[in-house]
């Protein structure tokens, strides 16, 4: 899903200028895309694969206006439900005070094949980014009301939270930069792992060329072995990938 490893396909994304409407007040940079099309050795939503521990082909694009309103679309292969995930996301970003940014939204997972049958479902979010010089730190909540896709081991619906933190660097006059990323999930449906509540971390690497950037991430969870960490594909693993951003 969605939250690909933040870490591992960390990108500075270029943004380009969309045709402005025939509209002398609007700016012509009052709307920006960003994009970009990735390919990783893993797709890991949350410390747990989503593709067999196969590669996966993945890719977004964001339109952003100069108030802070964005939204956008974010796609991915996967090995279940019909082998395609398509995440639309919308929001508001705006600076709170100097060198610390708010972020309220909501993600919508949705399944083409599986539309409609029990797969998809909304998830609201919540994120404050801090930058201080080249180190920036990221810290959210996100939060799934009870819905059809969340269901616990008797077939009731639940909800789930999900906890995160995102610190990275930018490594001065060199083209590399460094990343972690610590998340907490609970829920009695599967965001919860197999006993309800998991840890999931990572710590990686990123090397930028132009519009490329290659990332080399190890990513785990606490699940223990005798819950089926290695048959859920929440083991320990090193992940790689290639952007291209536009």
């Amino acid at each position: 899903m969605r939250n690909t490893i933040l870490g591992l396909s960390a990108v500075l994304l270029a943004s380009v200028s969309a045709p402005a409407l025939a509209d002398d007040a609007a700016p012509e940079d009052a709307i920006k895309l960003t994009g970009n099309v990735a390919g990783v050795s893993d797709y890991r939503f949350r410390g747990f694969t989503q593709n067999s521990e196969d590669a996966a082909i993945q890719g977004g694009l964001t339109a952003t206006h100069e108030s802070g309103f964005y939204a956008g679309v974010w796609g991915s292969s996967i090995g279940f439900f019909g082998n395609t995930e398509v995440d639309l996301f919308a929001g508001y970003s705006k600076e709170l005070v100097p060198g610390i940014t708010g972020d309220v939204g909501v993600l919508y997972y949705y399944y083409p094949v599986h539309g409609g049958s029990g797969g998809d479902f909304f998830e609201p979010y919540v994120n404050l980014t801090g930058a201080v010089g080249p180190a920036t730190i990221k810290v959210g909540v996100n939060y799934a009301w009870k819905q059809g896709a969340l269901l616990d081991g008797l077939g009731n619906k639940s909800s789930a939270i999900y906890f995160h933190a995102e610190p990275s660097i930018a490594i001065p006059n060199t083209p590399l930069g460094l990343n972690a990323h610590l998340g907490y999930a609970k829920s009695d449906a599967f965001p919860g792992g197999p006993d309800g509540k998991v840890f999931d971390y990572s710590v990686g690497a990123t090397a930028t060329y132009k519009m490329l950037t290659l990332g080399v991430s190890y990513v785990n969870t606490d699940v223990k072995k005798s819950l089926g960490k290695e048959a859920l594909g929440a083991d320990g693993a090193v992940v790689f990938s290639l952007t291209a951003a536009f």
